[in-house]
């Protein structure tokens, strides 16, 4: 349907806002996607190459026009290494932008926006890391405002207590975890790899927290599973559901959400490449 048919292609990237037949991101992997309310494809970020062919992190957002058959770079650079303008918590601005990543997560509103959590990439000062900042573009504006969490990478979690929001929670910073949307439109995620709850210098390991972020209250809620890395998956019985069970650590796996709003998970390496296949009530 479009793009290149040889590997290591550099984005072709126009104007700004402006669609064309020419234009085209650049090859890479580990972005986030998102179909919007219209039908349109939009990507964000990823590892990859930017205008001038180099490769790394970046911040570009995209979105891709099936009926035209054509992509508009909408916003963010069009070179790799870029650090987050942040701006203020909670206001969009123009000049706002998430600082390039790879293997973040995604969600989509109940108003249509598009949500960025976390992933490997650079923070405000441009330090690489695990990152741990919650992002929101509304596509009506085409501005992004930066809605929780911290600015600097390789944060440790506050978990608070467990299944109570507040608003000091936030997940550790982390890459490569899971993501789902349940049917009251609140933004679930679990494990990845990242840090914990005790110290950047201990805490560091595959994860297997279960959290909740509330769009209406801006709060997170640590949900389940423990608040340290490396911890080993409580299987129970198999088909049974019960209180105490728990995935073991794991990243890069694959999610799903049921017609009953149920949380299902698969796969992902964490001390062992896995290829259980869990189910979450919420």
């Amino acid at each position: 349907m479009s793009g290149s048919n040889l590997v290591s292609q550099k984005g072709t990237y126009g104007t700004v806002g402006t669609a064309a037949p020419a234009n085209v991101p650049g090859a890479r992997q580990h972005s986030v996607v998102w179909t919007d309310t219209s039908g349109n494809l939009w990507l964000f970020g990823g590892s990859g190459l930017d205008s001038a062919g180099a490769t790394g992190d970046l911040n570009d957002l995209w979105k891709y026009n099936i009926t035209s058959n054509e992509w508009t770079w909408v916003s963010g650079l069009n070179l790799i290494g870029q650090k987050g303008t942040y701006g203020t918590l909670g206001t969009a601005a123009l000049a706002n932008v998430p600082g390039g990543r790879d293997s973040a997560v995604s969600w989509m509103d109940t108003s249509g926006n598009l949500w960025v959590f976390g992933g490997f990439g650079l923070d405000s000062a441009g330090t690489s890391g695990e990152l741990s900042d919650l992002w929101k573009f509304t596509i009506t504006s085409g501005e992004w405002t930066w809605m929780n969490g911290p600015n600097v990478v390789n944060q440790i979690g506050t978990y608070g207590t467990q299944g109570t929001p507040a608003p000091a929670n936030v997940p550790g910073g982390r890459s490569d975890l899971f993501s789902w949307t349940d049917p009251s439109g609140n933004f679930w995620l679990f494990g990845g790899f990242g840090y914990d709850s005790t110290s950047p210098a201990t805490g560091l390991g595959d994860l297997d927290d279960l959290w909740k972020y509330t769009v209406s209250s801006g709060e997170w809620t640590w949900m389940n599973g423990p608040n340290l890395v490396n911890q080993n998956g409580v299987y129970g019985t198999q088909g049974i559901l019960a209180p105490g069970n728990i995935p073991g650590n794991r990243e890069g796996g694959a999610s799903w959400t049921d017609a009953s709003g149920n949380l299902w998970l698969f796969a992902g390496s964490g001390i062992l490449s896995v290829n259980d296949l869990w189910m979450y009530f919420p």
